[in-house]
This record gives structure tokens, sequence and C-alpha cells, in this order.
């Protein structure tokens, strides 16, 4: 076996990584909340299987964060990557609990499940591409309203200077008047 990882701290959700996943592998997040998995449940006590999707070859899928699957599960299955195969030691509060899940599962249950997660994806109605692309839509948007900004700026600059050189040729000539009157009045 591979890397044992205590997940709460108290024993609840152990792992136990069977086989690595590759390292640029994708892992669950935000973006990609939808996993796909399968996996094999069995009783701790006994050793017998109690569900698995290994049997018929089937996947598993379920959005993490929604409270659709046991407790252990989305503790543990946001912290594997595509690829990895994991065993998820589950103590009953983070399962099935005092109730069990009759008649597979018996109350207090204590379950370990190998685990493969076989894909992550986006929300369904997005994409991985629509998030990108809409976080890209949006960087375009700051810099265009950041270079229209520097446009404006840039021309009220030269509106400005504009006025200061037309207000300074009407002063020159204010000034030439004057000065002109002046000395007509002098001769």
């Amino acid at each position: 076996m591979g890397d044992t990882v205590d997940l709460t701290g108290n024993g609840g959700v152990v792992k136990t990584i069977v086989r690595h996943a590759k390292a640029n592998a994708d892992a669950p997040t935000d973006d990609l909340p939808l996993v796909d998995v399968q996996y094999e449940g069995v009783l701790a006590e006994s050793g017998e299987v109690f569900d698995s999707t290994r049997e018929d070859n089937t996947i598993f899928s379920f959005e993490l964060g929604k409270g659709s699957v046991i407790q252990a599960w989305e503790i543990a299955v946001k912290t594997m990557k595509v690829g990895e195969v994991a065993k998820i030691t589950c103590k009953p509060e983070y399962a099935y609990g005092s109730a069990g899940s009759p008649p597979d599962i018996p109350p207090n249950a204590t379950l370990i499940f190998e685990v493969e997660l076989v894909a992550c994806k986006p929300r369904k109605g997005s994409s991985l591409g629509s998030v990108s692309e809409e976080r890209a839509r949006l960087e375009e948007l700051k810099r265009q309203r950041e270079a229209t900004a520097a446009i404006k700026e840039e021309e009220k600059k030269k509106r400005d200077e504009a006025k200061a050189a037309a207000a300074a040729r009407i002063q020159a000539k204010l000034d030439a008047k004057k000065g002109g009157k002046g000395k007509n009045k002098a001769k």
C-alpha cells in the first residue's frame, strides 16, 4: 500500500493510496465538481462486499458538496486526482451511523471502499471551456475598459493642452494690443 492519511484527524476517514495519479492529473474543484468513480465497498468486520461498480464495470457519478453521498466520500474524493485509486476506511459517524443501511450495512458499521476517481467534470450546463472562456472574456473586457480609459485620459490631456495653448495665444494678442496702444500714445 501507499501513503496513508487521516483526513479527519480523528481516524474517522482514513485514505490509503493504492495507485497514485499522474502528477498533472485533474482533481475536483469548484469548476470541476462532478465526479465519476468506480468502487467496491466491504464491511470492515466481515470483509463482505456490499456494493460494487466493478462487477458490471459501471460508473457512479455525483456532485461533490451536495450531500448526495456519505460524508466520508465527500471528504476523501475531493482529495483525489483522476486515475488515483485509494482505500477509504470510514467510521460509522462518517458513513451510515447507528441506523446503518439495511439490509446490506448493519448499524455502526465501519466500511472500507476501494475507490478510483475516473473523471472530474464541470456542472451540467457549463463546461470547463465555457468557464475558461468566460474568465477570458471578462479579462478582455477589463483590458478594453482600461484601454478606453487610457485613451480618454490622453484625449483629455490633449484638449487641456490645446485650451492652454489657445489661452496663451489670446493672452499674447491681448498683450500685443495693449503694448501697441501704449506705443501709439507715447508718440
